[in-house]
């Protein structure tokens, strides 16, 4: 019984941000039914129950959507109680949360640092940047709101970061973003490259990030985080610790710098379970919770070899001589399958031309941390 990790979904797709470039709107609008509703408590239930008793050593719950403060403060408050009385094993029980922040109360932030949650912020940066996509159900800006969300976090010390969603536009302003977040003193930062439609040809749509223009970025990107890090400001950008820590020879933690898709499970307001946040999809159905176990579950997942499709076998990968810290990149960036039936990496350019520009430091910088510990 290994360490489990559960994705939950409290309030399957629905949000009250629509933001233009969301993945999870895209997906919901191809499965035959669009929305599961809220998650029943029955539900919840039996999802906390069944991964504790699997779960060895270590457990986290994780709670995405959507949005998932939707489904109510009270909701999570019975997570916890479920997550004692279920508790079987004795495990460590982590708990985390992803959240668009918009128009939260300070009872959300008290119970989030009370209960030790790590919470995931969406904020694309400064105002014009956040605002091009990120609007509420009306269309209205929302960047004021999540800035007050932030300050209350900073205020009842929510441990917290920012995650970043780089599309067309906000990848040709790196420095203005980047000292926006330094002046916010907001320095725990996952940038995250935005997404097409599932089965869209890329670069089509107005937000899509081109992989030229995502390598230059990247580039810039790393220049600001190397000038801080000398300087011993130590900021956390989640992509260049992982590879940092990849060069140190230790595994990733960030999914798609892995090479390999991990064992996720992925659970709808319904209690059914899919293999990847991204392939919420019918035809990825794993088993539904309220009736099968994690074991029935782990099983389906080998059927439609679902990991095992993941694997990086492009021989272009193989002999590339950055093939060992990039790995191929995430699957969901793989779907372009070129003449000789493999399937080449959309930003396979950007991160040859980040690698190209930020290698010898990114060696020199594992070194210098390898002889301190």
């Amino acid at each position: 019984m290994p360490p489990i990790n559960l994705l939950i979904k409290p309030a399957s797709g629905n949000c009250n941000l629509r933001c233009s470039y969301c993945f999870y709107y895209d997906i919901t609008g191809k499965r035959e039914q669009e929305s599961y509703g809220f998650m029943s408590e029955e539900t919840l239930e039996q999802v906390i129950k069944q991964a504790l008793f699997f779960a060895s050593g270590e457990c986290s719950f994780a709670y995405q959507g959507g949005e998932p403060t939707l489904r109510g403060l009270d909701f999570f408050r019975k997570s916890l109680e479920f997550q004692q009385k279920h508790n079987v094993n004795n495990v460590k029980i982590n708990n985390a949360i992803q959240t668009n922040g918009y128009r939260l109360s300070e009872e959300w932030a008290k119970f989030f640092a009370e209960h030790h949650f790590l919470v995931g912020l969406s904020l694309d940066g400064y105002k014009g940047a956040h605002d091009k996509y990120r609007r509420n159900c009306q269309g209205e800006e929302t960047f004021l709101e999540i800035l007050k969300t932030i300050e209350m976090f900073q205020k009842y010390q929510v441990e917290f970061n920012i995650l970043i969603v780089v599309n067309r536009k906000s990848c040709q302003k790196v420095s203005k973003m980047y000292q926006f977040f330094q002046q916010h003193n907001l320095h725990y930062l996952q940038f995250i490259p935005c997404l097409d439609p599932l089965d869209e040809i890329p670069g089509q749509r107005e937000y899509s990030l081109l992989p030229e223009e995502y390598g230059e970025f990247l580039k810039e990107l790393f220049d600001l985080w190397y000038e801080d890090l000398k300087q011993g400001k130590n900021p956390y950008i989640r992509q260049f610790e992982n590879y940092i820590g990849i060069l140190m020879g230790h595994p990733p933690e960030a999914c798609d710098q892995c090479g390999v898709c991990n064992l996720q499970y992925v659970v709808e307001a319904d209690g059914e379970v899919y293999p990847c946040d991204f392939y919420v999809l019918d035809e990825f159905k794993l088993g539904n919770l309220n009736q099968v176990g994690i074991e029935e579950i782990n099983k389906k997942r080998q059927e439609i070899r679902f990991i095992e499709y993941s694997k990086t076998d492009h021989p272009q990968c193989n002999r590339c001589k950055y093939g060992l810290i990039c790995r191929g990149g995430c699957r969901r960036h793989r779907s372009i399958e070129n003449t000789e039936g493999y399937h080449d990496n959309y930003f396979c350019q950007s991160y040859q031309m980040l690698f190209d520009h930020a290698i010898d430091r990114m060696i020199q910088i594992a070194r210098v941390l390898k002889q301190q510990r």
